[in-house]
């Protein structure tokens, strides 16, 4: 949910761990600060609000070559200067940046407050800093190993000591930590994106897993001591495609790249030969293909709403009973785990806490796990049996769009692919991949109305409420939307299938409340216009999305035809759009949404 920033060279190190942070914010804006360790010492400065309220109060004298930076979205205490990390032991000897939560903080912060250790913040980081100061221990390795001993939780952290100002320490347990490998300097940060303008080798840890990095020098072994042998790989994505490139905002960049980035997630995958595609990384032959007897897709927010669309498509293509549930959820219901369902694991970061967790606890129950993940060598794509990468680009923006859409795009291909290895006959293939392969030409025609639906959007963004809904292939589209309305402008917006208005909601519409709804020309459009029917004798507003203008509605954007199965991609496509500007119309900050980061490594 944080990010971290760390250097160590022969440069100045304030302004590279600015940029970083700048890069990073998107994890976390509420509060950030730095540690360099100089010549004179271990200096912090730290600051509530964005990075250019940090930039801004640094004094023109902050020289040093290492140093650890962090932007911070609170879980423990108020965002505030006092409780932004870094954080310092009694002596000001250790500075601590730290992602994650420590379950067991109460307990250690009770006994060390009996030892007389007084605290500054209300944070549960600090309790690290004072471990780590208090450790008899030689080494600083070895002070953080002692430290983390004692902990219970979840942290990527970054330690400063004043003593051994040679080096950083910096250790993983369900919260990213990446080594950036650069000429006599190294980096470190929760994320490439702070890397990607300094080095593209980089080494990913792996829970459990703790790094020593010196200026022309690294080394990772585990909380145990043993060495361990991680090898550097290549970052695929170059520093501009983290830039805005001419954009007011990185959700309108996001919004404009789906017709690439989907052009991207099918290009050297389809199979004309056979009406199929090649998902080579999935690990799964065509035996175990036909062999699984139910699906299982686990994700939460965005992905969850993506999983929901590929269980449709898995059903339709495949024949396979499927199914999309909040991973969040489903690891605390004590499962069943079948083994033969095959589970998917759906995260855009390939870091969610929640998702990483549930992957676990299945591989521990024997579990045949794939992901779909967006982050080549993420957790999640390392601890899964194979799966898909989704290729959407890098996604900045805290609320997700083009990886949403690339991820239903990559769930079609995988239903696909199940399908043609069942029943799913070369006809059908073939019309699914005529329709995959217009989908590009489709959402560019969409995103040429843009003007249309910005100003539809300033028609609505008086609403204080909104009602989004859909039948079977259009509710998930409709919960999507209604989260994205959610996100960015802060309307309240709820989702309900269209048949079931009349079980309840029914009671809630009124002028004042516009109901979005997402209407196919599918088997189902009759039905659709009764659901219109009942909100019209109600006077409620109607703004339909649909493939031809809908009489009912007080205003329809019109998307064109796709196959039936793959209507929902597009139909999502317009209703972003829709979110995006009345945010803008509300004047809302779009790409750092109160309250919420961008990836959500804790519970």
């Amino acid at each position: 949910m944080c990010g971290i920033v760390g250097y160590i060279g022969k440069r100045d190190v304030a302004p590279l761990l600015l940029e970083g942070l700048q890069r990073l914010e998107y994890r976390g804006y509420d509060s950030a600060g730095v540690a360099v360790c100089g010549k004179s010492g271990l200096k912090t400065v730290k600051a509530k609000g964005r990075v250019r309220e940090l930039d801004a109060k640094l004094p023109k004298r902050f020289a040093g070559s290492v140093g650890i930076a962090h932007t911070r979205w609170a879980t423990h205490g108020a965002p505030n200067d006092v409780n932004a990390h870094p954080h310092l032991d009694s002596e000001g000897k250790v500075a601590v940046v730290h992602n994650g939560i420590i379950d067991n903080a109460s307990e250690l912060r009770a006994k060390l407050t009996a030892d007389g250790v007084e605290f500054a913040s209300e944070t549960d980081s600090e309790v690290l800093a004072h471990l780590v100061g208090r450790s008899e221990a030689e080494t600083l390795e070895e002070k953080v190993r002692h430290a983390l001993r004692s902990i219970e939780g979840t942290y990527g952290i970054a330690v400063l000591h004043a003593d051994f100002p040679d080096r950083i320490v910096v250790a993983r347990n369900g919260s990213p930590v990446v080594l950036g490998i650069g000429e006599k300097e190294m980096f470190v940060s929760s994320d490439v994106a702070a890397l990607v303008s300094h080095t593209r080798q980089v080494v990913t840890l792996d829970d459990g897993e703790m790094a020593t990095i010196k200026a022309d020098d690294y080394r990772t072994y585990t909380t145990e001591g043993s060495r361990t042998s991680a090898s550097p790989t290549t970052v695929e994505w170059e520093a501009e495609s983290y830039d805005m490139g001419g954009h007011d905002t990185y959700m309108h960049k996001e919004i404009s790249e789906q017709a690439d980035a989907v052009d991207r997630v099918l290009r050297g995958r389809i199979d004309d030969r056979f009406s199929t595609v090649r998902l080579g990384g999935l690990n799964l032959d065509a035996r175990e293909a036909r062999a699984v007897r139910r699906v299982k897709i686990l994700g939460c927010g965005t992905s969850y709403h993506a999983g929901l669309i590929g269980a449709g498509l898995i059903e339709s293509l495949a024949r396979v009973p499927a199914d999309s549930e909040p991973a969040s959820e489903f690891r605390y219901r004590n499962p069943v785990v079948d083994p033969d369902t095959l589970y998917i694991a759906v995260s855009q970061s390939g870091e969610t806490y929640d998702v990483l967790a549930a992957v676990q606890e299945l591989k521990r129950k024997g579990a045949r796990v794939l992901g779909v993940v967006n982050v080549v060598g993420s957790a999640i794509a390392r601890e899964t049996d194979g799966g898909v990468y989704v290729h959407a680009g890098p996604e900045v923006c805290v609320v997700s769009t083009k990886c949403f859409t690339n991820t239903v795009v990559a769930f079609a291909l995988l239903a696909l692919h199940l399908g043609r290895t069942r029943d799913l006959s070369v006809a059908d293939g073939k019309r699914i991949i005529e329709g995959l392969r217009r989908l590009p030409a489709q959402i560019s025609e969409i995103l040429e109305r843009e003007d249309e639906i910005e100003r539809l959007a300033h028609e609505y963004a008086d609403a204080r409420s909104m009602m989004f809904i859909g039948r079977v292939r259009g509710y998930p589209v409709a919960l999507e939307a209604s989260l994205k309305l959610k996100e960015i402008s802060y309307i309240h917006a709820e989702a309900y299938p269209a048949s079931e208005l009349k079980h309840g909601p029914l009671a809630l519409i009124e002028p004042a409340m516009p109901t979005v709804a997402v209407v196919p020309d599918d088997d189902l459009l009759e039905k659709n216009r009764a659901a219109l029917e009942e909100i019209k004798a109600r006077s409620g507003r109607i703004l339909a999305v649909a493939h031809r203008e809908q009489e009912k509605a007080d205003h329809t954007i019109v998307v064109p035809r796709n196959e039936v199965e793959l209507d929902p991609i597009l139909m999502g496509i317009p209703l972003q759009l829709l979110a995006y500007h009345t945010a803008l119309a509300l004047g809302r900050d779009i790409d750092k949404p109160r309250n919420l980061a961008k990836s959500v490594t804790v519970e």
